[in-house]
């Protein structure tokens, strides 16, 4: 109860305070680009159910049919111009907060994932976070928030990197969420977003963690 209180307050207070950058970037992208605002991405989840995740549309929106799929790397082809920019920001993510007060998603929780790259988990670590419900952020949006980069420098096609590399540590990660979530996680984990975000290559997080899982 006390989450999903937090949920609805900090969404719609949050909705409130950004409706002026909200409002500009909406006419913005409608004329710009392919002329599209939003961007809705079916995702998975609590209890493994799909449900459609709202973004500004920053991609060609025909992009999950073209070489790539659901999986996006630096410099990505497919992304539009304006998109660039509200990517590396993270602002693309904020129409999310209609998802939290819907009560899609929360706040803090695992990222949901397209059906297809949450195929990419170990079954065990879907079984495992499948009932939580996802999140704006979290701790694998945390350490791969830059996650386009390292697809980007990998020597493997992106997709075998992402199934190989990235989706089995990003998993034990949201377990270890699971295994720690708290109230208070949830607002230390706020914070480091806010923070990685205007500086992307600090790893604070690991001085606030000493027991995340380690990578093989």
């Amino acid at each position: 109860m006390l989450k999903r209180t937090f949920d609805l307050i900090s969404s719609g207070i949050l909705t409130i305070i950004l409706s002026p950058l909200l409002i500009p970037l909406s006419v913005i992208l409608r004329f710009t680009g392919e002329g599209k605002i939003f961007y809705v991405q079916q995702r998975v989840g609590q209890g493994g159910k799909n449900f459609g995740l709202l973004k500004f549309a920053t991609m060609l929106e025909n992009s999950p049919n073209m070489s790539g799929g659901d999986v996006t790397m630096g410099n990505d082809p497919r992304v539009l111009p304006v998109g660039r920019v509200l990517r590396k920001t993270k602002i693309n993510e904020l129409p999310q907060l209609l998802n939290i007060i819907l009560g899609d998603i929360s706040v803090v929780g695992p990222r949901p994932l397209t059906p297809r790259t949450f195929g990419f988990y170990p079954k065990e670590i879907q079984e495992e976070i499948k009932d939580l419900k996802p999140g704006l952020t979290g701790i694998g949006s945390i350490v791969f928030r830059d996650e386009e980069s390292i697809l980007s420098k990998s020597s493997k096609p992106h997709l075998q990197c992402y199934e190989d590399e990235i989706a089995p540590y990003k998993g034990k990660l949201e377990v270890w969420y699971k295994k720690n979530k708290s109230f208070g996680l949830d607002l230390i984990l706020i914070f480091l977003t806010i923070w990685v975000i205007f500086f992307p290559n600090s790893t604070i997080y690991e001085m606030w963690f000493k027991d995340l899982p380690k990578i093989n």
